[in-house]
């Protein structure tokens, strides 16, 4: 139960890829999270690429960045709407303001693009939004999971077992994470 206390949102939009929602979902409910879908309405199902259903717990409207631990951004074709939806980008800017931990995972990059907290900074995803990424001003790296400062990204569902390590670890409240973490962001 490494993460008893905390609360993590994972962003959710027709046309999720199913493991980038459904694997952190799970694992980080195994390690005590409180893990919550947040969508444009609360209660609304949204389907995945391939017809699997997950319903919002939350809607972005509700959801503060002060009351959260952690944002998780799905790949997929979801974010191209999350990305237009301006409460959603707000919150991630929010989030990554406050120094908390802003994943993302595949085309999930999208939404880091459309909130500009990739400039200077280094990050991976999809290939296939690879210029996307770089030209936010990212500095890339085909890795299966980057860590720049309390910014966590991969590249596909193969990369989700780094991705949600690394996740974990930032949300850690082990003295020595919690040291590095506010030495990062003073």
């Amino acid at each position: 139960m490494q993460l008893k206390g905390k609360k993590i949102a994972i962003l959710v939009a027709d046309q999720y890829q199913e493991l980038e929602v459904w694997y952190p979902l799970l694992r980080f409910r195994e390690e005590g999270a409180e893990t919550l879908t947040v969508g444009a309405e609360a209660g609304k199902t949204y389907l995945s690429k391939r017809g699997y259903p997950v319903e919002a717990d939350i809607s972005v409207a509700d959801a503060r960045a002060a009351d959260l631990d952690a944002v998780v951004i799905p790949g997929g074709w979801a974010p191209e709407a999350l990305r237009q939806d301006e409460r959603m980008v707000k919150l991630v800017q929010e989030m990554d303001r406050a120094g908390k931990p802003v994943a993302a995972i595949c085309h999930g990059g999208w939404v880091l693009c459309s909130a500009d907290i990739v400039r200077g900074r280094q990050a991976t995803c999809y290939r296939a939004i690879k210029d996307d990424l770089i030209h936010a001003g990212a500095r890339y790296a085909d890795e299966e999971v980057v860590v720049d400062r309390n910014l966590i990204t991969s590249r596909q569902p193969g990369d989700l077992p780094a991705f949600c390590r690394e996740i974990a670890r930032a949300l850690s409240s082990h003295p020595e994470v919690q040291a590095a973490r506010a030495a990062q962001n003073p």
